[in-house]
């Protein structure tokens, strides 16, 4: 969107909060960059340059407005719905990738060389693997020294730096402040902050409705890994250095984030999954758009915009779970699910609330006796088969899958049908347009509303829906009664 200059001006002028994270303008006078949002005045168009990321902005020279703060708004919607090359590094980048392995480790992970990852970045984005882990890092030392009492030492190298030189040269070219004065100007942490635990807000683009989003995590939720509590969902977090908890609530403009973690290295990981699992990347006013053009749809969206899916913190959890819950209630869904982690979990402190294991890897259920199992022969078949692919590598699920491929693999072990495939493609992919014709809340939902009700005729109808076909089953799921579909009290 960066290069349609006109659209951009009109965005900035309007103060347009939707286009935050789509693009960044760059002010040659003042040499800062802002949000198209930012509340100072804007300047003549003539002395705007947009760009397409933070990084390309900062690799330019420009640092960070300090009224807008730029480097906190929503990501690019662009990285979670599309499946191409720049969108899978981008999805990796986040998930530090870049930090722990390096270009050469990001590079291996898609398949490329490291000269044609660069190069499909520069071109798309203005700037390399490097620059764009770098503002990452950034953002995430930003967080600590404003929402930490942590030493300057410690948190440049939990936010990934080599050094602490290259952390204060980075903060100060970014910022335009140094280390000192970025935490001398934050807000007081407030006295209800337990000692050890990180208060973030995480931004998103309106409307966002969390009904379905929070209904759906808290009435599937695992005992011990998962819970609802006080008015937020809780769970447990395994990451690339230790583990973590982790308590999100919805609040009219953010998503209160409470953070504990046994190693800050992991707080860029943890975020960007929070963000995921919330879907919080989201363009609301494109999807709505799309699908309120269909006279049956549109009451559904009228009624409650903002739909988001409700996805994942770990891909292979939830394969593990989608075949748990084959042809079987919610409730029993969780009891299995809930035998698994008491079984071959590892244990967790929690001194908040109920959580007590994180969910098994894939390499503990491998292990453990399938005769122990309390499933039929047939879905334990499923299980083990999975559990084993998932274990030796043969079966990789991740931010950067190829979700076609993986829909392929996944179709072609005994036990997965169409539903099971394409529920794993949407909420643990992310796969903005995976399908449920065969679902039965989905077709109850497609009589009532006069719709197709067979899953042939659904499919064609839906075509009109697309890229959106996953939003379209939030919606359709939402006219049921179900405890999914509701905020929890």
């Amino acid at each position: 969107m960066h290069t349609d200059t006109e659209r951009c001006v009109r965005a900035v002028r309007s103060k347009d909060a939707r286009f935050d994270g789509w693009f960044f303008t760059a002010v040659t006078t003042t040499g800062i960059y802002c949000r198209p949002s930012c509340p100072v005045v804007p300047p003549k168009a003539e002395n705007m340059t947009f760009y397409p990321s933070a990084a390309a902005c900062q690799q330019a020279g420009f640092r960070a407005c300090k009224r807008c703060r730029p480097d906190t708004s929503p990501g690019s919607p662009e990285w979670n719905h599309r499946a191409d090359l720049t969108a899978r590094a981008m999805r990796l980048i986040a998930d530090g990738v870049v930090d722990r392995d390096g270009v050469p480790g990001l590079a291996a992970r898609l398949g490329y060389s490291t000269r044609q990852i660069e190069r499909q970045l520069l071109a798309e984005l203005g700037a390399g693997p490097l620059a764009l882990a770098r503002a990452q890092r950034a953002q995430t030392a930003r967080l600590l020294i404003e929402t930490t009492t942590l030493p300057m030492a410690q948190i440049a190298f939990a936010a990934g730096f080599a050094s602490v030189r290259t952390f204060n040269d980075t903060v100060r070219e970014v910022f335009a402040l140094s280390p000192t004065d970025l935490r001398a100007r934050a807000p007081r942490t407030g006295p209800g902050t337990t000692p050890g635990t990180l208060s973030l807000r995480l931004p998103f683009r309106a409307p966002l409705n969390p009904d379905n989003l929070f209904g759906h995590l808290a009435a599937t939720a695992v005992p011990g890994v998962e819970e609802w509590r006080d008015g937020a969902y809780r769970r447990t977090l395994r990451l690339p250095y230790g583990h973590g908890t982790v308590a999100l609530a919805p609040r009219p403009d953010h998503i209160a984030c409470r953070l504990s973690l046994s190693d800050p290295r992991d707080l860029t990981v943890a975020i960007s999954r929070c963000r995921r699992l919330l879907d919080l990347d989201a363009d609301p006013a494109a999807i709505d758009d799309q699908l309120r053009a269909d006279a049956l749809l549109a009451p559904l969206v009228d009624k409650a915009p903002g739909r988001r899916v409700p996805r994942t913190v770990d891909e292979a959890e939830f394969a593990v779970r989608a075949v748990l819950g084959q042809q079987v209630s919610t409730a029993a869904a969780r009891t299995h699910a809930a035998r698994l982690v008491t079984a071959h979990g590892d244990p967790v402190d929690d001194p908040e609330g109920g959580l007590t294991h994180l969910f098994p890897t894939p390499e503990a259920l491998a292990a453990a006796d399938p005769g122990a199992l309390a499933m039929p022969r047939t879905r334990r078949t499923t299980f083990t088969t999975l559990v084993r692919h998932l274990a030796d590598g043969s079966l990789p699920l991740g931010v950067d899958s190829d979700r076609a491929d993986t829909r392929a693999r996944l179709l072609a072990l005994p036990g997965f049908g169409p539903w099971t495939a394409d529920v794993i493609a949407m909420r643990a992919l992310g796969d903005p347009d995976a399908f449920l014709p065969t679902d039965l809340g989905v077709r109850r939902a497609a009589r009532d509303l006069g719709l197709p009700s067979t899953s042939a005729a659904l499919t064609a109808r839906a075509a009109a829906w697309r890229p959106w076909r996953a939003y379209a089953v939030q919606y359709l799921w939402a006219t049921d009664s179900h405890p999914i579909n509701f905020l929890p009290q």
